[in-house]
This record gives C-alpha cells, structure tokens and sequence, in this order.
C-alpha cells in the first residue's frame, strides 16, 4: 500500500529520536521521505534561505510516489504554504504554526495560545502571518539553553537527549510563568515533539506539536471505515 504522507525533510545530520516528525517510526503509517538538498538548518532558521525552487522539485518527486498529502519537518517553512500548496497539487502541511489559530478557538475566554520555538530571534512576523497566526501571541524559546537549539541549528551529530529534554522544559515553565493568559502551548518545531509529554506535565497545559497536527492530516485523507 502506497504511503498516504509525504514529509519534505531538511538536509541534516542530527539524531532524529523516536518521536521526531522525520524519523518512520514515529508514525502509526507509512510514510514516504525526501531530503531537500542544501535546506540545513542554519540555512532555513538562520539565514532564511530562498530554498523554494528545491522544495518544490522535492515535493514533486513524492508526488509522483503517490503521495495524498506533503508535510515537513520545520516550522519555518510557513512561508513555503501557498507556493508549495500551487505547485504539487495535493494538500500541503507546511509548519505547527497553522494550528495557533484553531487552538486559540478552543481556548476559554481570556485565555490563548503561545509559541515554543527553536528560535525566537529567527521567527520573525513574516513566518507568523503566513501561518495566520496572531502577532501579540507569547513567544519562548530554547535559545540559551544548554543543548538543543545548539545541537539542531548546528547540526551536530549527537544529541544528548535529556540536557534537550530539559531546555525544553524549562523554556515552556519559564515562557507560562511570564504570562497568565496563556492556556497552551504550540510547540513550533518538530524536533520538540519527543518532549510534548513532558512538557505537558510540567505546565499542566495543553500542549500542541506536528504530531497531532499530521496525525489529524492523515486521518483526514485516508479516513478509518467503520462498520457496524
């Protein structure tokens, strides 16, 4: 059976843990994945690299697998949305940060969602508005911390799981502590996702990663039959 997903997934070297949105076994389906030459980390977050045209030749080689649907494994290519959704002509699934604005529905009155990103000082308004997510939303980040930003965005071939672990925990407790009207958190990064249950423990919140998000992708175009 053919994949339903197709996940776009930048050019790295990192470890992708179990959980990690570009690692096969994270997933409960098959999954079809395509390395985008030269789309590395720092060239994507960092320097925001023009890295359309290799998107788009990527996402047409799943395309031609079969694929129903393309998703990736970074945030940022919020701003790759609406050309990537012209030029494949499947659904595309671009960054967590879609889902802000359908989570802050669900949200009590007073009450919103925030950001957790790899990098506060990269995620600029630009990628913001092109997932439709709201400008005054709280933002925090794993910058400073002791491992993960720096080993993802360098690209470094070893991680330290639990020093990543807790940069990620402490970032969520310091960003819900700075503001009482955050009611959840949207993890931008999909190499977060491994940590959504801690962190979700540690603020007692709502917590919200590209795994739900593909999950909910996957389900809508290869929908369960039910019978009776």
């Amino acid at each position: 059976m053919r994949p339903i997903i197709g996940i776009l997934m930048l050019d790295s070297q990192f470890p992708r843990i179990y959980g990690d949105v570009g690692n096969p076994t994270t997933w409960g389906f098959d999954v079809a994945i395509e390395v985008v030459p030269k789309a590395t980390p720092q060239a994507v977050v960092c320097r925001g690299e023009n890295l359309l045209d290799p998107f788009i030749a990527a996402g047409q080689r799943l395309v031609k697998q079969g694929v129903s649907g393309i998703t990736t494994t970074c945030g940022f290519l919020s701003i790759y949305q609406d050309d990537l959704s012209k030029a494949l002509g499947v659904p595309v699934l671009t960054s967590s940060l879609m889902q802000v604005a359908s989570v802050n529905a669900t949200l009590p009155q007073g009450k919103c969602a925030a950001i957790l990103t790899i990098s506060a000082s990269a995620l600029t308004s630009e990628y913001l508005c092109a997932a439709n997510v709201p400008l005054d939303t709280p933002i925090g980040t794993t910058e400073g911390g002791l491992e993960f930003s720096r080993c993802i965005l360098n690209d470094e071939p070893v991680l330290n799981v639990e020093l990543a672990r807790k940069d990620n925990i402490n970032s969520a407790c310091a960003l819900v502590q700075s503001d009482p009207s955050i009611g959840a958190l949207v993890l931008e990064c999909t190499n977060m996702v491994p940590y959504a249950a801690d962190i979700a423990t540690a603020t007692g919140l709502p917590v919200y990663s590209m795994y739900n998000l593909i999950s909910w992708f996957e389900t809508s175009l290869a929908p369960p039959q039910f019978t009776s």
